[in-house]
């Protein structure tokens, strides 16, 4: 998922891809944790995702927030 594809997105698509990240984070280091992770890539491109998803929110935040005041 690249950011111009999220920007496209509204901000409750964007909370619900959010959502969808952490638990997938989760289940994630579960399983590493019990030693069944084969993809241990996968984890740092969760966690870049979720990263971006918020960054996203954040800029969609701002802009609200100056087109107000």
């Amino acid at each position: 998922m690249n950011a111009t594809e999220l920007r496209e997105k509204t901000a409750d698509q964007l909370n619900e891809e959010l959502a969808n990240l952490k638990k997938e984070a989760f289940n994630l280091r579960f399983q590493q944790a019990t030693g069944q992770l084969e993809n241990t890539a996968r984890m740092r491109s969760v966690k870049r995702d979720a990263a971006r998803v918020k960054t996203i929110l954040n800029e969609k935040a701002a802009d609200a927030a100056k087109s107000e005041a």
